[in-house]
C-alpha cells in the first residue's frame, strides 16, 4: 500500500510564486499601452488622464495617426514617480 502526505502550505505557496512569475510574464509582453489599457492601469477616465498628466512633458507618448501610444515600461515609471508626488 503506498501512503501520500501532503504539505498544503508548501503547495499554496509554491502555487503562489508560479503565479505571480506568470503576472510578471504577462505584464512585460506588452511593448506599449493604447488609450484604452492606460485607463485601465491607472482606474481613471480619459477626461481625468488629460486633466491630471497627460499634458505633463516627462509623460512619454506617440500619437500614431489618430492614436495614442504610450511605451509600458516608461509609463509605468512615470506614473510611479507621478503618484509619489502627489503625497
Amino acid at each position: 500500500m503506498l501512503s501520500i502526505q501532503i504539505d498544503e502550505q508548501e503547495v499554496k505557496h509554491i502555487l503562489l510564486e508560479k503565479l505571480e512569475e506568470k503576472i510578471k510574464e504577462i505584464d512585460t509582453e506588452l511593448v506599449f499601452w493604447d488609450s484604452k489599457e492606460l485607463m485601465r492601469r491607472t482606474c481613471m477616465s480619459w477626461n481625468t488622464i488629460q486633466k491630471e498628466f497627460f499634458f505633463d512633458p516627462r509623460f512619454p507618448k506617440f500619437k500614431v495617426g489618430g492614436k495614442w501610444y504610450f511605451p509600458a515600461q516608461e509609463t509605468k515609471s512615470f506614473l510611479l514617480e507621478w503618484l509619489k508626488e502627489r503625497r
